[in-house]
């Protein structure tokens, strides 16, 4: 509902906008929060405590902070310190909105929680994963935890602005309690220094769901977020429930086993294009047809809002990167996969390649070419209501994906010991040997380069182990100890499947003579 000031200013909270006819009166993001939080509770005092709580989300910030916002909307309103016509200070206890509303009719008034855009009603909190602040937000109730894994870019506050797809989470919000966070590197999070890798960011989602006390939840991840879903149920299958996957896919680039999505080419080309020309309006046309002028507006806002030039770079390279075919046959709880046949970015063969190599999943094809789940979102949700109906409690999975360290030439067991001090899981193999155990090959890699000096040969590969005993055995586990028998002094060897998961990962992998002889590969040397 825009507010309309009795001086011609018009407060849009939908659109994020603040206007006077049709030009745009320029409000950094947070006083605009300021505005719209004072408007919406404008039959009393705010607090200055209020006020860093709900538009800072219990980070710490300074008097300084909130006054210097003041100014700018007073500043934006054509109001002062002196006058106080629009925003008054109460000394002592805080500041009040006392403008005049012409929208304010007294008959109609809603009340003050429906007034506030719905991304205001539950306040952003951060947690910290790798030393990265990570903000999060829970709204909705029930006895489900829904965690969201958004596509490309989000933005935990902007996301509400539209009406379309603040009703996808408002309606995702009465299936059960709904978590979402922006990924590191975008939204309201903390960047970080290189690439984000996909097995970094699945640490992001455990960091949230300790946060916000989630023991289990439904994973719903769409479009970029889906992979990193997947990694999940595979690698965590305690933590998750169940899983859905919209408009989504298990490689992004094509190549000759997997004939879809865009060539290395044409995935750098479109990338210099996004950046060169900064028209999110018209990118939005082309992942959601329908889209109207308004959606446009939007979403060109919110990935502004949400990333950099440099970001999207980034983002684009790593999401060239990611392959988890490979995982695809450990995901093993209830999974529905859901997507439209003329989808606008993903051929809906990919979403068969889902369903046809995960065992426990269900697909279901949608009319419609809107990659968007904001259009049409009730088409979406019918069947992910009907599926966390139906689906039944998850059964305790027995095996976890995991990435096994086997180490050659460490007799005094010096690696093995720095390993588990990095957060491995010392294990131990029918032979008496001791391999380490990490979620990711990723952190493993990067634990056991982190030992400089060590002449130690190491194999990593990946495994299907229970984690629920010390010990390790079968074919994973044995492949890791015969490719650190093959690896160079003070080397680290992987998979050809642990390469996979470590592509975006920024770390620099170069094929060996030796073949993996799991899957007729080359097997790689990894270095920083």
């Amino acid at each position: 509902m825009p507010w309309a000031f009795d001086d011609g200013l018009v407060l849009d909270p939908v659109l994020y906008e603040l206007r006077r006819g049709d030009r745009p009166v320029p409000l950094e993001p947070q006083a605009f929060d300021v505005l719209t939080y004072l408007v919406s509770h404008r039959d009393r005092v705010v607090s200055k405590q209020e006020l860093m709580d709900a538009i800072w989300g219990g980070r710490f910030v300074t008097d300084a902070a909130v006054t210097s916002r003041i100014k700018q909307v007073r500043r934006a309103l054509g109001d002062d310190g002196r006058d106080q016509r629009v925003i008054r200070t109460v000394h002592g206890r805080g500041y009040r909105f006392v403008g005049t509303l012409s929208a304010e009719d007294g008959e109609e008034r809603e009340s003050e929680a429906e007034l506030r855009p719905a991304g205001m009603r539950n306040p952003t909190r951060y947690t910290v994963s790798d030393g990265l602040h990570i903000a999060y937000q829970v709204t909705g109730h029930g006895d489900t935890d829904i965690v969201l894994i958004p596509g490309f870019v989000s933005h935990l506050e902007l996301d509400w602005a539209d009406p379309r797809y603040a009703h996808f989470l408002d309606r995702l919000g009465r299936m059960g309690r709904l978590i979402r966070f922006d990924k590191r590197g975008t939204g309201m999070s903390d960047r970080p220094q290189g690439l984000p890798d996909l097995e970094a960011r699945m640490h992001d989602v455990l960091a949230v769901m300790d946060a916000t006390e989630s023991r289990q939840a439904v994973l719903f991840g769409y479009s970029e977020g889906g992979p990193m879903a997947i990694l999940m149920a595979a690698t965590h299958p305690e933590r998750v429930s169940s899983l859905v996957l919209y408009g989504s896919y298990a490689k992004r680039t094509r190549t000759a086993d997997y004939p879809w999505g865009q060539t290395e080419a044409e995935r750098r080309t479109h990338t210099d294009r996004l950046i060169g020309n900064w028209d999110w309006e018209s990118d939005l046309l082309r992942r959601c047809p329908s889209g109207d002028a308004q959606m446009q507006r939007w979403w060109a806002q919110r990935v502004r809002a949400a990333a950099t030039p440099s970001t999207i770079r980034a983002l684009m390279d790593m999401n060239a990167a990611v392959d988890v075919r490979d995982v695809l046959a450990a995901v093993r709880v209830p999974t529905l996969v859901l997507h439209r046949r003329g989808d606008a970015l993903f051929s809906v063969d990919e979403a068969r390649y889902l369903s046809a190599h995960i065992s426990s999943a269900r697909l279901r094809l949608l009319e419609g070419n809107d990659h968007l789940p904001a259009a049409d979102s009730d088409q979406i949700l019918d069947e992910v209501e009907n599926f966390l109906q139906t689906a039944g409690l998850a059964a305790a999975q027995p095996l976890a994906l995991v990435a096994v360290v086997a180490v050659a030439d460490d007799p005094a067991s010096d690696m093995v010991d720095h390993l588990v001090g990095c957060g491995g899981v010392a294990r131990t193999t029918p032979s008496g040997r001791r391999v380490v155990t990490f979620d990711g090959p990723a952190t493993a890699v990067r634990s056991a380069l982190g030992k400089a000096g060590s002449a130690a040969r190491l194999g990593v590969s990946i495994a299907e182990l229970s984690r629920e005993t010390t010990t390790a055995d079968g074919p994973g586990v044995q492949h890791a100890e015969r490719i650190a028998n093959a690896a160079g002094e003070g080397e680290v060897w992987v998979s050809a499947a642990a390469g996979m998961l470590l592509a975006g990962s920024g770390l620099s992998m170069r094929p060996v003579a030796t073949e993996d002889d799991t899957v007729g590969r080359p097997l790689l040397r990894v270095s920083v």
